[in-house]
């Protein structure tokens, strides 16, 4: 082992007596690790998907598709993803366009070479679909690409406007999971955000969808909100419970950048954003009052209620599964690089019209499977030595002592376990090790992180 490390705050947090406010200034994004290398030009990037697409599916690694809907009836305040205001005619065009692609990219070889073990319909907002075509999109789904037989099928939304129709026409699609944005159920906090209906809408919709007992049906809550005090967050946690829902993701509200909320911010209009050290404390609620009710931690952010949630498709993006893209706006990672396609339904259509793969942006990514290991791993809130091997577990100890000693976690000859601070840092701190990793490489021929 080395005798000496390079190691600075980045990596091992502060020395504070409370790390859970203090360990670090702030959440550095919204996950770990980085995008890589730089983007290929548009010729090659058509070159690079035809032949990625032609040929088989990588050995042993587990991967999903990503489908983007990019309409929502209203911007967010916090949103900075906003693209198209729904509207029908809109709607239905782009849902022709997208039937297209996924027929085209169905065909493939490395679409029909192995099973897909989960499939995620982002956006935007999904649901702004209509009760037909969720059906419709479901069913070309199953019935395009080869899917494991426990496949997760997730349609994410709002229930503004998710009537049993369009419920029901999900379920006839093969959705067996759902997942709603409600980000708070206090009416007030919720108006000062833009979001659509009030406490009681929301309740009642979440209730009516748990007592069908057709899917999982999972909600996120964001905490740092303008207008929400540390009452009505608890009020927020108890809803969960009320709200009868399978499972809840606990997301810290970070970057504001670009968005509406921070303009109301800079012009008095609105509080100004909570400070880290009172998410912190809202974390704390949070996690307590996950495991006061039994809530089976699946991440740092993520609950569950019983074991119908499985949180599939999060779980594989995190551990580096390869994402099948398909979609304006659409992003994925596979063949060893990641995706992303053009925003603009223009641009989409006349790449599909075209014949050539949307795409906006194409990089090569370091294929490192430790990386992805790590990253999964931290999200989990922890690192078992026997997963990522002795040899890497012994050189990393100094900076897991640093962990340690500033209150971020528990350490010992066999595992790295976060504490409550550690998991609120996570992503700092999953950073901190790529990044000690880079500066500190093994001199044995394993896999770097680099």
């Amino acid at each position: 082992m080395k005798s000496h490390f390079e190691m600075d705050e980045s990596m091992t947090g502060r020395s504070t007596p409370d790390p859970l406010k203090f360990a670090f200034d702030q959440k550095r994004g919204a996950h770990a690790g980085g995008m890589g290398m730089a983007p290929l030009n548009a010729e090659q990037a058509e070159l690079k998907i035809t032949e990625l697409l032609s040929q088989p599916a990588t050995i042993n690694k587990r991967r999903a598709l990503y489908l983007h809907i990019p309409f929502c009836r209203v911007r967010c305040t916090f949103c900075s993803f906003f693209q198209y205001a729904s509207s029908r005619k809109l709607v239905d065009h782009y849902f022709s366009l997208l039937l297209q692609e996924i027929a085209r990219k169905s065909a493939t070889t490395y679409a029909q070479s192995a099973p897909f073990h989960a499939v995620y319909i982002g956006g935007g907002t999904p649901t702004d679909l209509s009760a037909a075509q969720l059906k419709e999109l479901g069913q070309v789904i199953r019935a395009s690409f080869p899917l494991t037989p426990d496949c997760e099928m997730t349609l994410e939304g709002r229930l503004n406007r998710f009537d049993d129709a369009k419920f029901n026409g999900a379920l006839e699609g093969g959705f067996n999971r759902f997942s709603f944005g409600v980000q708070s159920f206090n009416t007030n906090v919720r108006k000062a955000a833009k979001r659509l209906d009030d406490r009681d809408y929301v309740m009642s919709r979440l209730k009516d969808l748990n007592q069908a007992d057709q899917a999982p049906i999972v909600i996120d809550l964001l905490f740092g909100l303008p207008y929400q005090t540390a009452e009505i967050w608890q009020q927020d946690l108890e809803d969960v419970i009320e709200s009868q829902v399978t499972g809840v993701d606990l997301y810290q509200l970070i970057d504001l950048k670009g968005t509406p909320m921070l303009s109301q911010c800079e012009q008095g209009k609105a509080p100004p954003p909570a400070t880290t050290e009172f998410k912190a404390g809202l974390y704390r609620m949070g996690d307590a009052f996950m495991a006061q009710h039994r809530f089976r931690q699946l991440s740092c952010s993520h609950w569950a209620r019983d074991g119908r949630e499985r949180s599939m498709y999060n779980n594989l993006v995190k551990e580096g599964g390869e994402i099948l893209p398909m979609g304006a706006g659409a992003g994925g990672n596979f063949g060893g690089f990641a995706s992303m396609q053009p925003r603009d339904i223009d641009q989409y259509e006349q790449a599909l019209t075209d014949q050539q793969w949307p795409s906006a942006m194409l990089l090569p990514k370091a294929e490192n499977t430790l990386k992805s290991k790590l990253v999964g791993l931290c999200d989990q809130g922890g690192i078992a030595r026997y997963v990522i091997g002795d040899e890497l577990y012994l050189h990393a100890q100094p900076l897991f002592q640093a962990w340690a000693d500033n209150g971020l976690a528990q350490f010992d000859q066999h595992s790295v376990n976060f504490t409550l601070a550690g998991r609120f840092w996570q992503v700092n701190l999953c950073n901190g090790l790529l990044k000690f990793l880079e500066k500190n490489p093994l001199d044995s021929k394993i896999e770097r992180c680099a």
